[in-house]
């Protein structure tokens, strides 16, 4: 699951793709069928990657990405983001075990409902992230090098100069008298 680039914006409502920046804030589109695009100012926006964000554990923190893909699994029991806080909270205890239940409001579990509901379907949901992408090459590559052996280093002549390192002197300063005498 790649969520890179996409943000939640405090006090608006959906998902944001980060599309670039500029001095006055970061350009962000928003990912519903409106395609809106904003600026988000620096000083008074505070935006939030998904990739970032944890949900409060019993012993450690769960990972959002970790708890959306469980949702994934299990959507045919998905509960609509209307339910009542009883459903939320049952279905969550199975899609997040070990969160904690007193930390975690039924209104966070609506934000990550609807969050779910908006991403499921971009093409970013189901591509794998690039740290993961790096890990599985890194393990097909390891199987297909054939291993060499390691040619040993020519030897020097005796005549040959040593490397020498230069000494760096400080800078001189720059003598600027003016002519008028001040």
């Amino acid at each position: 699951m790649n969520l890179r680039g996409i943000v939640a914006v405090s006090g608006r409502a959906g998902l944001f793709r980060l599309v670039g920046q500029n001095k006055a804030g970061y350009v962000l589109e928003s990912l519903d069928a409106q395609k809106l695009k904003i600026v988000a100012s620096l000083s008074n926006t505070k935006l939030a990657s998904l990739e970032d964000i944890t949900i409060y554990g019993e012993e450690e923190e769960l990972k959002l990405m970790d708890v959306l893909a469980n949702i994934d699994k299990a959507k045919a029991s998905a509960p609509d983001t209307k339910a009542d806080g009883g459903v939320l909270k049952k279905f969550f205890l199975e899609v997040a075990p070990g969160h904690d239940q007193e930390k975690v409001y039924t209104s966070d579990m609506k934000k990550i409902l609807s969050w779910y509901q908006i991403i499921k379907d971009l093409p970013l949901f189901t591509e794998p992230a690039p740290g993961e992408e790096a890990v599985q090459e890194g393990a097909k590559l390891e199987e297909k090098v054939d291993v060499k052996p390691k040619v040993a280093p020519k030897a020097k002549p005796s005549n040959a100069k040593a490397p020498t390192a230069k000494s760096s002197a400080p800078a001189k300063k720059a003598n600027m008298t003016s002519k008028k005498g001040v």
